[in-house]
């Protein structure tokens, strides 16, 4: 059984606890090489969570910046500083640090979506605290905020490409420059790749494009670096190693990465992870595209001054990436 598999059979089994019991249903992936702490690298954390029908988990606002990207067709809802998400499969909701936010799940199936984290930076820098207190909760169950604004709403303001809205405040809660683009819809993102899959594309990449904060240009955090990268039937990238560590979401399709010298196979709803400075390639196997999300802290290593690429050629030369 893969791991999708194992992922879809706990979704659908049942034998989850209500969300009242347990505040949060999810599992925790864990790096081996990194004695037990709840991490997959030493700077960020994923977590697979699973929302039965009718769950409903409490406002809150933490100092971490955090994303989900949904896996299942109907992913439940995020609200984020009052914009309420509809999800659907292959969508990513952004929470940037000090925004509230609630989510939960008014359909009729479970639903499944990645959580991602800065976390682990955070306890190292003795900065991570979550706040539970929304200030307008009521009395006699979970607090939730109300939706201000509608499924959409900073999409229909920043999803332009180009055009910045030059009205209004484009704060989002209290953070530092946090992003005003909550919610990329899978659909979209998807159509993107698609209008590029002609071009030439990147040699260790292939297709690859970058999320970004609309306001600045820049990664979405600064500390965490999402992209979205297609892989056309029977293509092969490049060697290349880097200094950020790298988590990567199979959203479709099936190939394998060779990384640090093994053969990882994986398919649709796979989840691996590329350690910091091995070398590693993609190979698309099958008769059709496969569409990779990614989320690693190249935006921190770039923002300490810290972030250094190669390349590798066929005949084994090494050469410097330069971005």
């Amino acid at each position: 059984m893969t791991a999708s598999e194992r992922l879809a059979k706990i979704a659908t089994d049942g034998d989850i606890s209500p969300i009242e019991f347990t505040d949060r249903q999810s599992i925790l992936l864990t790096n081996p090489g990194l004695d037990g702490r709840l991490q997959i690298t030493t700077t960020m954390r994923a977590a697979i969570s699973v929302y039965v029908p009718r769950d409903q988990a409490p406002a809150h606002v933490h100092s971490a910046n955090a994303s989900r990207t949904i896996l299942t067709e109907k992913g439940g809802y995020t609200n984020v500083q009052g914009e309420r998400c509809e999800c659907r499969r292959g969508d990513i909701i952004w929470t940037p640090n000090g925004t509230w936010h609630d989510h939960g799940n008014d359909s009729q199936t479970s639903v499944i979506w990645i959580d991602m984290l800065d976390w682990p930076l955070l306890e190292y820098l003795d900065t991570a605290w979550v706040d539970l207190d929304y200030p307008a909760a009521t009395s006699g169950g979970p607090s939730v905020q109300k939706a201000v604004h509608a499924d959409g709403y900073s999409s229909k303001l920043y999803g332009s490409g180009g055009l910045k809205p030059d009205f209004g405040s484009h704060r989002r809660g209290w953070g530092h420059n946090p992003t005003p683009m909550i919610h990329f819809r899978g659909s979209e993102i998807r159509e993107a790749l698609d209008r590029l899959r002609g071009e030439e594309g990147d040699a260790y990449e292939g297709i690859v494009m970058q999320f970004v904060n609309p306001l600045t240009g820049q990664s979405v955090y600064p500390t965490m670096d999402y992209r979205a990268q297609l892989l056309r039937p029977g293509e092969k990238t490049k060697f290349k190693r880097e200094t950020a560590s790298v988590f990567v979401i199979v959203m479709e399709g099936e190939g394998y990465s060779e990384v640090g010298g093994r053969r990882f196979d994986w398919q649709k709803n796979d989840v691996m992870v590329l350690p910091n400075y091995l070398w590693r390639r993609h190979f698309n196997g099958g008769q059709r595209d496969a569409d990779l999300y990614t989320v690693s802290d190249a935006a921190l290593m770039r923002n300490i001054g810290q972030y250094r690429a190669q390349g590798k050629e066929d005949n084994g030369v090494v050469t410097q990436i330069v971005s």
